[in-house]
């Protein structure tokens, strides 16, 4: 095959990797700055299912045929910056919910104690769980924070009243771990009708700070980003960042699995993960519940979580790139 001719494959089939970065094994890894790792998990979600197809969407959303990403508002090419690989999805076990997230976490401890950072496409909300805990199980418990952009809190004590384990239950559970106490916590754009009074209650007695989209709407984006970052900074220099994309409005981002009315736009969202990744050192992110059977016109849902990841390697090559 000829240069023109697999540059053309590239262009029009289907992305095995993001972005067409190199593949890699997770149990080969050699020296990597980043790892993108694939979470096909979805049955915690209580509502509407089919996150368990967002890895492979967010792949696929791309339209250039080299993994070059030179950003126009930066000039900088993160993959020029960073060696990104990327190592496929999981094969989790359908149904057993708690066997997969043990399986999430394993794989993200062994990126992690290889020095790279994880980048984890899901999948539901339930993964941020295994994610944090396995960064926490190499880099210790409490050293690191965690900046959450959703419209829903997921601090709940159980999950549809029966197990621990779900989309509304792990920042409780990393909470209630010590992988990351509660005033290590920002939350970013919460709205609409869940938690209820209990719950809120006890997330201020576990030290958690949260903006509302009143506030946003009243304050505007930036001095709250502002804000989440100067808490986070206090203690800790490392930052997990985890973005469901139901942060943004449906209008936006239809395809997820508990649309909330009235969220951040594209715009805001994407400017956000940049501006704290390149203000603060991320050791792990994740993008979760995009679920593509619920997408609009073109996978524009998809299409933003992928620019979410781009955002997010970019503001890494920054701040990479200004040192210390």
């Amino acid at each position: 095959m000829s240069d023109a001719e697999a540059h053309l494959a590239s262009y029009w089939g289907a992305r095995p990797t993001f972005a067409g970065v190199p593949a890699a094994s997770l149990d080969a890894l050699e020296t990597p700055d980043v790892v993108i790792l694939g979470s096909p998990i979805d049955w915690g979600a209580t509502y509407r299912p089919g996150a368990r197809f967002g890895p492979g969407a967010i792949r696929h959303a791309d339209y250039l045929g080299e993994p070059g990403r030179p950003h126009l508002p930066t000039g900088i090419d993160p993959f020029a910056e960073l060696t990104v690989v990327d190592v496929g999805d999981l094969v989790p076990a359908p149904g057993y919910l708690e066997e997969s997230l043990e399986m999430n976490r394993r794989a993200v401890a062994r990126i992690a104690a290889t020095g790279a950072l994880p980048i984890v496409l899901g999948g539901d909300h339930s993964i941020t769980y295994a994610n944090a805990s396995g960064l926490a199980d190499v880099l210790g418990s409490g050293t690191f924070a965690l900046v959450h952009f959703d419209a829903h809190a997921d601090t709940a004590e159980t999950h549809m009243g029966e197990h621990l384990y779900g989309h509304g239950t792990p920042m409780r559970r990393l909470v209630e771990s010590g992988a990351v106490p509660g005033n290590r916590f920002a939350q970013i754009g919460l709205r609409g009708y869940w938690p209820g009074p209990d719950v809120v209650e006890w997330m201020r007695e576990q030290g958690m700070r949260w903006w509302l989209m009143t506030e946003i709407a009243e304050r505007g984006l930036g001095p709250v980003i502002e804000e989440a970052i100067t808490h986070v900074s206090h203690g800790v220099d490392a930052v997990f960042l985890s973005v469901d994309i139901d942060v943004v409005d449906p209008g936006m981002a239809p395809g997820t699995g508990t649309p909330e009315p009235g969220g951040l736009t594209s715009r805001q969202l994407l400017d956000a993960v940049r501006d704290i990744s390149r203000a603060v050192r991320i050791v792990g992110a994740d993008v979760v519940e995009v679920s593509p059977p619920y997408d609009g016109p073109g996978g524009v849902t998809a299409f933003l979580a992928n620019r979410v990841v781009l955002e997010v390697l970019n503001g890494i090559a920054e701040r990479r790139r200004a040192g210390p």
